[in-house]
């Protein structure tokens, strides 16, 4: 059987490590909150600690990943006032891509989207949460390298990056809308509008801060019950 764990690819370890704790992170495997703990990580990777503390290190600077002076790292926490500003960003950045991606639509960047739409409906019809997100993700980078704006590629990796995992937490539930969205921008980045593939960009990511601020108040209102419950013995 081959071994499978990353100290055996003879690759830049700590990029390798980055990758994979991120993607972790992304799909709840390691939970908000979680504790990071070093010997376990590098264990459950297949690596000595170095490139595991590394790692950490450019997921704290990614704001994935909380360091505590004396107490560790931990999954950093989304709060609804993070998502509230990612998203405020996000339609500002999001809704140009869209604009100039339509100004300078093309046969190869509509092919593009296309493709990445039909994997998405494929990953949204078999249940596929993780591919969903990544597609989603993939989507919308997509649209920025349509857009053709060096600078504003930069901007919109990173910040895809934090939004998927703002995505993750509503996948299931936002997975049908949202490729039904992205059809429709679609539809008008390839017949050019740009006043309309603004528009729908925007619709797209106030629905979007709709589900994720939903579920963040559903969140809250299970730890709540939770407490209650927890304290209801000594009542």
């Amino acid at each position: 059987m081959a071994d499978l764990t990353l100290g055996a690819a003879h690759r830049t370890l700590r990029d390798e490590v980055t990758g994979e704790l991120r993607r972790r992170i992304l799909s709840g495997e390691l939970a908000q909150g979680e504790r990071l703990v070093e010997d376990r990580l590098a264990a459950s990777l297949g690596v000595s600690r170095n490139p595991v503390r590394e790692s950490i290190r450019v997921l704290a600077a990614e704001g994935f990943v909380e360091v505590i002076p004396r107490l560790g790292a931990t999954v950093a926490r989304l709060s609804a006032e993070e998502g509230e500003e990612l998203f405020d960003v996000r339609m500002a950045i999001e809704g140009l891509a869209a604009r100039l991606a339509a100004r300078k639509r093309s046969p190869e960047a509509a092919e593009r989207l296309r493709a990445v739409l039909d994997q998405a409906k494929e990953a949204v019809a078999a249940g596929r949460l993780e591919a969903v997100a990544d597609l989603n993700t993939a989507f919308h980078l997509a649209v920025g390298e349509a857009a053709g704006n060096s600078y504003l590629s930069l901007m919109m990796k990173p910040m895809l990056q934090r939004a998927q995992w703002v995505f993750s937490q509503t996948a299931a539930a936002r997975g049908p809308h949202s490729w039904s969205e992205h059809l429709s921008l679609y539809e008008a980045i390839a017949a050019g509008d740009e006043d309309e593939a603004q528009a729908r960009a925007v619709a797209h990511v106030a629905a979007a801060r709709r589900s994720f601020l939903a579920a963040v108040r559903r969140t809250a209102e299970g730890r709540t019950s939770e407490g209650r419950t927890a304290k209801a013995p000594n009542d």
